[in-house]
């Protein structure tokens, strides 16, 4: 069979997801089954695999969806704690005094601590925590699960303490074992294979700061076009001054951490500095338009698709509650996570219970999880601290229990088939056909078109790997090494091809459905997926372009010099960005 077939055949599960979910607008609870029997039945009849290969991957599946499952319960728990001590009520009150300016508060809470909690701990934690918080400070629940996909691109190469390029590059590029890879190392003057790693997280990061700045810009813009009264990107792009000074405050620091740190601390060490700079600065007005504050329209003239089943009531706090005493909890969750991450006692003690299911059905599919090293499990303890630390009585924290199993069983059914796709396509290798796994016979078609412009698709092919595998991590396991050989067979450094893999990677985390459905989960927003995909598909092009057009830039100025497409498609992009700011700078929209 040709590669074109091929390619297209690995296609078909993702296009059903995009002609039902995004499309058609089908809830993930009928799209993802139907996705599923796509995959399954491609991986049985054109690829060959054995069917108990595809009934293992499919129990991995269900096993990771359980994973996920507990941490969207464990994030729900902790909203719905901080509801019932009243700690919610106060924490919005707070924002109100610091700005009560929404594109300002959406800055910091999904932008900066967001980042924050991907560099800590990633794998979709942001959006267990800043998606809940943004509708508990009275945010729509579609507003706030777009804002906190938008945000998981930049820090996302780094998250969990630099997980994708020290895991994720490192085992794609064979952790230093391949003879080639150590020549080519060795050849730019590394003898230490995680100098060389560093490497490429370094130029990782300059993609991501070049294409992080107009990220703030973009989500606030967004969320005016959206969900504003007048639906325009203009109230957004007004507060532009603000919004690049909060991007340079996290990219600035990301990138000196990158170089003198290494892969581990740049989201973390960005994103805090980030959030001193900007809370400090808005508190000050700094930056801030003074004729105008935005805001949403009154609750009641809200669209119904915009609001899940979470409610966040307007308790108040039994006795006078502190701001620090309601910030608290957030403060424990982010140390927990830190903790368990950067402390070897703790971490090598919460990782020591694994339950694991090795070579499933006789298979090399192997499922494992670390039940006291998952977010979740700091959530819920976060949350029985809270009950103690806020005198939460037990009526009401029982209430919040219930509460929350009953919104994350909500769920599962679109996890449970969503998952399980993702690991029949992702092991779908092995065939008496001998076909490449769907992903890498994807890829391989890609190639073929694109030939010599690689490197402007190579971040849309590592973002559509972790748009279906729901990790930049594993995208980054997949095709690493593959990016590594596409550099050279077209003859550019492959070091910027595996750092343009890993940005692309992270944007994938953008319109990964799982993610969607993880986030669409905490807040009870169910049904409306393709919705927010719909929402997201533009900045994860622009996250894709530009880093693709400037790593086209620089792989090919030593040939071709400046002028090339890449400088081109980055001066498009460029001056787009500028036209639209010089256009709507001075729009005035009024109070909202």
């Amino acid at each position: 069979m040709n590669t074109a077939v091929l390619t297209i055949l690995a296609l078909l599960p993702i296009i059903t997801v995009a002609v039902f979910l995004v499309g058609l607008r089908w809830p993930a609870s009928r799209a993802m089954p139907l996705s599923y029997i796509v995959a399954a039945g491609l991986a049985l009849l054109v690829w060959q695999v054995p069917a108990v290969q595809v009934v293992a991957a499919s129990i991995n599946g269900l096993i990771v969806a359980f994973t996920l499952l507990y941490i969207i319960f464990g994030a729900i728990l902790l909203l719905n704690t901080l509801q019932e001590s009243g700690a919610i009520r106060t924490i919005r009150q707070g924002f109100t005094d610091i700005t009560p300016d929404r594109r300002v508060q959406v800055i910091i809470i999904a932008w900066l601590f967001g980042s924050f909690i991907e560099g800590s701990a990633g794998f979709g934690t942001p959006a267990a925590v800043a998606v809940p918080l943004l509708v508990g400070l009275g945010f729509p629940g579609m507003a706030a699960v777009m804002s906190g996909m938008i945000i998981q691109s930049t820090p996302v190469s780094f998250g969990a303490l630099g997980t994708p390029i020290l895991v994720g590059v490192n085992t794609g590029l064979g952790q230093g074992a391949d003879p080639n890879l150590v020549a080519y190392a060795l050849q730019l003057g590394y003898t230490e294979w995680n100098d060389f790693l560093a490497l490429i997280g370094f130029r990782v990061a300059m993609l991501h700061a070049a294409a992080g700045t107009l990220i703030p810009l973009i989500l606030v813009s967004f969320l005016t076009k959206f969900f504003g009264k007048n639906k325009t990107f203009a109230e957004g792009l007004r507060i532009w001054p603000f919004a690049l000074f909060a991007a340079f405050s996290m990219t600035v620091p990301y990138l000196t951490a990158a170089y003198l740190l290494g892969p581990e601390f740049p989201a973390l060490v960005g994103s805090m500095i980030g959030l001193m700079i900007v809370v400090s600065a808005a508190r000050a007005g700094f930056l801030i338009p003074k004729d105008t504050t935005w805001q949403f329209e009154e609750k009641e003239h809200w669209p119904a698709e915009w609001t899940g089943s979470v409610e966040v009531k307007d308790v108040a706090a039994t006795g006078s509650m502190s701001l620090i005493k309601a910030w608290a909890p957030y403060a424990i969750v982010a140390l927990l996570l830190l903790a368990s991450r950067l402390v070897d006692p703790l971490r090598v003690f919460l990782q020591a219970w694994v339950v694991s299911w090795p070579e499933i059905f006789g298979t090399t599919i192997t499922a494992s999880f670390q039940p006291l090293y998952l977010p979740g499990t700091l959530f819920i303890v976060t949350s029985l601290i809270t009950m103690a630390f806020h005198k939460i009585p037990t009526d009401q924290y029982i209430r919040a229990w219930s509460t929350s199993l009953k919104t994350s069983a909500a769920a599962s059914v679109a996890l449970v088939f969503t998952v399980p796709m993702v690991q029949v396509f992702l092991n779908s290798g092995g065939g008496p056909v001998e076909f490449d796994r769907m992903p890498i016979a994807l890829a391989n078609g890609v190639s073929e078109l694109a030939g010599g412009a690689w490197p402007i698709f190579a971040p849309f092919v590592g973002g559509i790997g972790a748009a279906v595998a729901g990790s930049n991590t594993v995208s980054n396991m997949m095709f690493s090494l593959f990016q590594f050989d596409m550099g050279t067979r077209i003859a550019v450094d492959p070091t910027w091809i595996v750092a343009l893999q890993a940005v692309g990677g992270a944007a994938g985390n953008m319109i990964c459905v799982h993610n969607v459905v993880a986030a669409s989960a905490v807040v009870g927003l169910l049904g409306r997926e393709g919705d927010v995909i719909r929402m997201t598909l533009m900045p994860f092009t622009y996250y894709a372009l530009l880093p693709g057009s400037l790593g086209f830039l620089i792989v090919s100025y030593a040939t071709t010099g400046f002028l090339n497409i890449g400088t081109l498609l980055v001066i498009s992009i460029v001056a787009t960005a500028v036209y639209l700011i010089a256009k709507h700078s001075g729009h005035q929209s009024g109070t909202q």
